[in-house]
């Protein structure tokens, strides 16, 4: 690909704002790549426009108040508790 849309000194600039070194070889490599990236793009470019899907709706339940448990029972399957709280371990 000889006539590549992005020439080496394009590829040269990127490397060096990426601070790559790039040899003659990699330059060149990188600048057919760079094309065939950039005519993959404007492929997508024609591919046609799809219908979009409808909007999102709120499919969660309303809330709903209900009683809930007392600190007894919230606490009775704790494996340690103290001054009626639930006790975990220490973070450092």
């Amino acid at each position: 690909m000889s006539d590549s849309a992005v020439d080496d000194e394009e590829v040269r600039h990127v490397a060096e704002l990426a601070r790559v070194d790039l040899d003659e070889a990699e330059v060149e490599r990188f600048a057919d790549q760079f094309g065939d990236i950039l005519d993959y793009f404007e492929a997508l470019e024609e591919v046609p426009d799809v219908e979009a899907e409808p909007e999102l709706v709120n499919v969660m339940r309303p809330d709903e108040v209900e009683e809930s448990l007392d600190q007894e029972a919230a606490l009775e399957n704790a494996p340690e508790t103290e001054d009626g709280f639930f006790k975990g371990p220490k973070v450092s």
